[in-house]
């Protein structure tokens, strides 16, 4: 099937996936008011097979070292996945199926499976990666660009994280545990119960993140938007906190974003 725009429809809520656009949402729509940030760049794209920085664009994997390009110098950020054409499995009014087939640079050959489902009230993402081969190792996870001010408003975050990664110079992870500190925020939490993040448009709209997943990286530095990005592992994972894709286990994520109107 065809790489072009799909558009989900659940009551009064309506979602565009984007397969040709590195398989991202580009836009959600609840009674008419955009929650994601539009352009190209944004809406809310997958991260994989890693999430976060990469540091110096190399990780190992037994003796082996492989490099990445270094979209984010002197690290690689975000996958290689979200840079790709995404090709269209299935589709119905409410739910969209996505393939991706990994290929250069990444080094192992694989497939990773996202479905899209909308509800009048939610909207869930999955995502699959499934080797043809050698085991690997691989995160998963998804970086919303949710608009911060919404119809006048601006939004509000609220969550309960039992740690905070300590961020070092370089951005990325001392492998340190701190207390969460003050806003604003390019961090990553731990929520070993599971993330749960909210976003608020007070009078609005109140949207929660949630996932089973135990991080969630917080990016709210940015003047047009607020990003929460529930993911396997912490930035620099591939490296601290590998999940290995084996032919009998692929690695699998889900996330909710779940709504209510003022």
């Amino acid at each position: 099937m065809s790489d072009e725009d799909i558009t989900l429809t659940a009551g009064d809520a309506e979602a565009t996936v984007q397969p040709g656009n590195g398989g991202r949402v580009g836009g959600l729509r609840v009674g008419g008011l955009e929650l994601l940030r539009q352009g190209d760049r944004f809406g809310c794209f997958p991260m994989v097979p890693w999430c976060g920085r990469t540091r110096n664009g190399e990780f190992r994997d037994g003796a082996a070292v492989h490099r990445m390009p270094l979209n984010s110098p002197p690290h690689a950020i975000h996958g290689t996945a979200r840079d790709g054409a995404w090709r269209t499995a299935r589709v119905s009014a409410d739910e969209a199926v996505i393939t991706y087939d990994l290929v250069e640079p990444w080094p192992y050959p694989g497939r990773i499976t996202q479905v899209v489902g909308l509800t009048e009230d939610s909207l869930t993402l999955t995502m699959s990666v499934e080797t043809y081969g050698s085991s690997f190792p691989a995160q998963i996870g998804w970086h919303p660009w949710f608009n911060r001010n919404l119809d006048g408003v601006d939004a509000r975050l609220d969550f309960r994280a039992a740690w905070q990664e300590e961020r070092g110079e370089d951005h990325l992870p001392t492998g340190r545990r701190i207390e969460v500190t003050p806003g604003p925020w390019d961090d990553c939490f731990g929520m070993p119960d599971g993330v749960g993040v909210t976003v608020e448009w007070p009078g609005r709209l109140e949207l929660t993140v949630r996932s089973p997943e135990k991080w969630v990286v917080v990016y709210d530095e940015q003047e047009a938007a607020v990003c929460v990005e529930p993911q396997t592992g912490p930035p620099n994972g591939l490296n601290t906190h590998p999940r290995l894709v084996t032919p009998l286990e692929p690695l699998e994520a889900t996330t909710t974003w779940s709504w209510r109107r003022a």
